[in-house]
C-alpha cells in the first residue's frame, strides 16, 4: 500500500460500480485522459475543489474523463449520493474494500491520479497548492498537468504531496 506508481509506467486497471451499480471501468476512458479522483462526501477539501474540478473536467469534454473514487469504509451509499448530488457529480465510483485506493497507493481525498490517453500515468497529487500553512492556492496542479498532456508536454510538477482527509479503510 505504500509504493505508489512510477511516473511514466502505466496505469493499474480497474472496474468499480457507481451508485446505481453500473460498472466503469479505466479502459473505457482509453483514448482521453483519465482524471482519477480519490474522492469522499465529508471532506472539506473535496468540497473546496468538487466545484473547480468540475468546471475543468466540462471545459475538456471530450478529452478527458473524471473518474471519482469513494474509498472510506465509514461512508454510506446515502451518503454519497447525498454529497455528490449537492456537488453536481453526474456519479461516484464505489471502492468499499479500498481495493483501487490500495493499488494506487491512495492516502488522502483528494488525491489524483492523471493517466494520459495510453494509459500512462502523468501526474499524481493534489488538486492545487493550498496547504494547511497557505490557504490560497496559487497554482492549479491538475489544470497544469492536464493542459501540458494536450499540448503534447510531460507534467512537471509530476507528483505533488496531496493534502486532505485521510482515507479511512478501517473502523475498529
Amino acid at each position: 500500500m505504500d509504493t505508489q506508481i512510477p511516473i511514466g509506467q502505466p496505469a493499474p486497471g480497474f472496474t468499480l460500480p457507481d451508485l446505481a451499480g453500473k460498472s466503469h471501468s479505466l479502459v473505457e476512458a482509453r483514448g482521453r485522459i483519465a482524471i482519477v479522483n480519490f474522492w469522499s462526501a465529508e471532506c472539506g477539501w473535496c468540497e473546496r475543489t468538487d466545484a473547480q474540478l468540475l468546471a475543468l473536467t466540462q471545459s475538456w469534454e471530450g478529452v478527458a474523463t473524471l473518474l471519482p473514487i469513494a474509498s472510506n469504509v465509514n461512508e454510506s451509499p446515502a451518503l454519497l449520493a447525498r454529497a455528490a448530488g449537492k456537488r453536481g457529480l453526474p456519479f461516484v465510483l464505489i471502492d468499499a474494500e479500498h481495493q483501487v485506493a490500495d493499488l494506487y497507493s491512495a492516502q488522502t481525498t483528494p488525491q489524483l491520479f492523471v493517466i494520459d490517453r495510453e494509459g500512462i500515468l502523468r501526474y499524481q497529487g493534489a488538486f492545487d497548492d493550498m496547504t494547511f500553512r497557505q490557504r490560497t492556492p496559487t497554482q492549479n496542479y491538475l489544470q497544469m498537468a492536464v493542459e501540458a498532456l494536450l499540448a503534447g508536454r510531460q507534467p512537471d510538477p509530476a507528483q505533488t504531496l496531496s493534502h486532505g482527509c485521510s482515507i479511512v479503510r478501517y473502523i475498529p
